[in-house]
Formats: structure tokens, C-alpha cells, sequence
């Protein structure tokens, strides 16, 4: 097994995904437009699409970063995590990506960027108090797998139109509130107008669960590929035990951006089929249990 054996498949996906939200947020400007009887509308959603996907595309991270309230660090800083870094990034083959810090107690840590050359690796003040050397050796190489294999690109697309996705959706929903009827009654269809609202609800829903079946398969090549960078999986099915049981919520974080991190902010215990749909990491029982069955 290598590295990074599905970067290929999954800048496939990346550009299948980009493919389907344009087509969800062109479908909510034909909605709009045929409501209001205003067919600039679609083309105004056709536009605004393409030029938001390109921005996701060269933005996604800044936004992330910006969200997260995350501060760049130099090596002066923190020499012994910007050594960790680098040493793994060498055996890795990977550039060294910038390091940021959320100043937040609680352990954690993620990815973003576009791609290898412009890379971040942010963790939280309290993943640097909690671990040690070989646990905390597990998450940065987690989370440079994430890197290698070009998760970064696609989750930070994701968290970034799944957000946009949400907002309008939100604002149709309010505008056909707020419009009090102001579309033509004579050529009203009572299906359509129920048809075009389900979809409105349903948008956001469809789009969410697409973010977290992406999160959670890439959750586990990330921990194998990571366990072989370093060769010791215990260091980080250590490091998972540690940050699951540390109930402090990261205040940071956002509903788009759960889904980055390298363990689920958010600690709940669902054991249902259906509670599991809306997780956004695999259970950590599963992802130690795999970790503790690799021999190396």
C-alpha cells in the first residue's frame, strides 16, 4: 500500500462534486426565476455559480482559516512542532505546508488548501498540552496524508459551497415568504410551488450528506496512510483515545467546518443507523480498533 494511492480518484471527485453543486445551485435560480416570473434570475445563478466555485477553488482555505480564528507561527515560535513537521515531511516527500494555531484547549487538528504547495496544518493549543511526542507524531501525519492525498482540496471545497448551498437555499425561502404573492396568480401551479419548496429544504440537507460521506471515507485512509508514515499506529490510536475522551467544545468551530477536523469537535456517542448518517467522522472505536489491527 502507498501513500497516496487514491490522490487520482480523488481529484476525480473534486471536479464531480464542483459539477454537482453547480448544478444544485443553478437548479435553485430556475426555481427562483420560474417563482417570480424573472428569468435573469437563472442566468444571474448560472454566473454567480461558475464565479463562486473559481473563488472556492483559490479561496477555500483563507475562508477556513478566517472561521477557525487561526494565527500563522514561524519557527521561532514553536521549534519543536515546526521540526516534527518538517522531519515527517521529509519522509512524506511532501513540501513543508504552513503551520497555524487556534488558540483553543480543546486537542485538535486539520488540513486545508488546494494542494501540496499551498498546504496548512492548524492545530489547537491544547492538542500541543495533551499529547506527547509519538501521539502527537499520529495527528500531524494524519493530517499530512490528508495533504498527499488531495483530501484538502475537496473538503475545503465542500465546507465552502455546502455553506453557500445553505445560504441560498435560506434566502429563496425567505423571499417567497417576504414576498407576499407578488407572483403572477393566474400562472400559480399549487404542485409546482410545493415541489420548488421541498427542493429548497432539501438542498441543503442532500448537500450536507454529501460532505460527511466524503469526510468519513477519507477519515479512514488518512489513519492507515498515517500509521504508515509513521510506523507506529499505537502513537495514534493513543492520540484519538486522548482527544474523544476531552469534552471541551472548540467555540471556533462552525457546522461547515466540523467535518476538517482530525476528530469530531462535536463529541456525542450515536449508535443509531440513522444518528450515524449525520456523523461527521467515523466512530472512533471503529478507527482505533483498525489502527490496533495494522502490523507494520
Amino acid at each position: 500500500m502507498t501513500l497516496y494511492s487514491q490522490s487520482a480518484l480523488n481529484i476525480r471527485r473534486t471536479w464531480l462534486l464542483l459539477f454537482v453543486f453547480l448544478l444544485v445551485i443553478i437548479a435553485l435560480g430556475w426555481f427562483l426565476s420560474w417563482y417570480f416570473n424573472k428569468p435573469n434570475l437563472l442566468i444571474f445563478a448560472v454566473v454567480f455559480s461558475f464565479i463562486w466555485s473559481f473563488f472556492s477553488y483559490w479561496q477555500s482555505d483563507k475562508i477556513i482559516l478566517a472561521i477557525s480564528k487561526a494565527r500563522e507561527i514561524k519557527k521561532q515560535d514553536a521549534p519543536e512542532l515546526y521540526r516534527l513537521v518538517e522531519n515527517l515531511c521529509i519522509t512524506a516527500g511532501l513540501p513543508l505546508p504552513k503551520i497555524y494555531i487556534m488558540d483553543e484547549p480543546s486537542p485538535n487538528a486539520f488540513a486545508t488548501g488546494r494542494d501540496p504547495k499551498h498546504a496548512v496544518i492548524c492545530v489547537t493549543s491544547g492538542l500541543l498540552a495533551t499529547l506527547e511526542k509519538s501521539e502527537l507524531e499520529g495527528v500531524i501525519a494524519h493530517e499530512l496524508c490528508h495533504i498527499g492525498n488531495r483530501d484538502i482540496l475537496i473538503a475545503s471545497l465542500v465546507v465552502v459551497l455546502v455553506g453557500i448551498v445553505s445560504i441560498v437555499s435560506d434566502w429563496l425561502i425567505r423571499s417567497m415568504i417576504f414576498s407576499g404573492g407578488d407572483r403572477d396568480r393566474e400562472n400559480s401551479n399549487p404542485l409546482g410551488i410545493i415541489i420548488m419548496i421541498l427542493v429548497l429544504i432539501i438542498s441543503p440537507v442532500v448537500a450536507l450528506l454529501i460532505q460527511l460521506a466524503v469526510s468519513r471515507k477519507r477519515e479512514f485512509l488518512a489513519d492507515s496512510s498515517g500509521a504508515l508514515l509513521t510506523r507506529y499506529p499505537e502513537g495514534l490510536a493513543k492520540a484519538l483515545e486522548k482527544i474523544s475522551q476531552d469534552k471541551r467544545p472548540i467555540k471556533s468551530m462552525s457546522n461547515t467546518t466540523r467535518s476538517l477536523y482530525f476528530s469530531d469537535p462535536v463529541k456525542k456517542n450515536k449508535e443509531s443507523w440513522f444518528a450515524k448518517l449525520w456523523l461527521t467522522h467515523p466512530p472512533t472505536s471503529e478507527r482505533i480498533k483498525l489502527l490496533r489491527e495494522m502490523s507494520i
